[in-house]
């Protein structure tokens, strides 16, 4: 979603509002996967104009599903959990001055400092570390202030997180979910749930949460990377298009 449909300052352009609107029209099933929380993405599934049977968030840990009984007309329909005390814990160790976030299985947030990101939900309070500890995840959001990106990658490295599946982000940001599960884990389930041929599947995406994602949908289908990706995203890609910037979204969805 961010990078990809939206532009750094949350808006959508257009042309790409214009295209996402034409498919689902068309009859395709145009969904977001993302790794923002529920609440902070079902109002961009409103601002779209579209209606998909399921939106996928926090980077797979939830997956909702579409129902018009439920607040803001979805119902969480498969979540994954994790007791987040040990990697929590592990990850303190190496980096003492990050500020951490963990979202539950009711979306709702616990932080130990403020994460200016529009990812997090308004359903949170701040708590301190060990309080983290006690809740079961659905994931969770460590930022580094100290740290450059290069020396994040090398101290997330020298981690080894294990029995944990992690992306790293534009910045000093890790988002942490269930072992095993990720965007393509959920997309695969949902695939399976409507019926759609893995060669009727296109992905597109721009950020290292993307990877698996996109290399899930070009075994068979289109994984298509925005210009604007890190260099292992383009590669984890069968395809790319333009940046956010220059509508890549868009360009590509016209292919359809």
């Amino acid at each position: 979603m961010d990078g990809t449909t939206m532009h750094e300052d949350g808006s959508i352009s257009e042309a790409v509002t214009v295209e996402v609107r034409r498919l689902a029209a068309a009859g395709h099933e145009v969904m977001l996967a993302t790794g923002r929380s529920a609440a902070a993405t079902l109002p961009v599934v409103d601002r779209l104009e579209i209606t998909p049977r399921f939106v996928i968030c926090s980077n797979g840990a939830i997956t909702m599903h579409r129902d018009a009984t439920a607040p803001l007309g979805y119902r969480r329909e498969w979540v994954e959990t994790f007791d987040p005390s040990t990697v929590l814990r592990s990850i303190r160790a190496h980096l003492g001055n990050a500020r951490f976030a963990v979202e539950d299985e009711h979306g709702f947030y616990r932080y130990t400092e403020p994460i200016p990101d529009a990812t997090i939900g308004m359903d949170s309070e701040r708590v301190d570390f060990e309080e983290l500890t006690r809740h079961p995840a659905t994931r969770v959001v460590v930022i580094s202030p100290d740290h450059d990106m290069e020396d994040f990658l090398a101290v997330v490295e020298r981690m080894g997180l294990n029995r944990v599946s992690y992306a790293i982000g534009w910045t000093a940001w890790l988002d942490i979910a269930p072992d095993g599960v990720n965007k393509a884990t959920a997309l695969e389930r949902v695939r399976a749930e409507l019926g759609i041929p893995r060669e009727r599947v296109m992905a597109v995406g721009d950020g290292r949460n993307d990877i698996d994602m996109l290399e899930w949908a070009s075994v068979s289908g289109r994984g298509v990377a925005m210009g604007n990706s890190p260099d292992e995203v383009l590669a984890a890609g069968s395809e790319t298009t333009l940046s956010v910037t220059d509508d890549g979204l868009a360009v590509v969805l016209r292919s359809l």
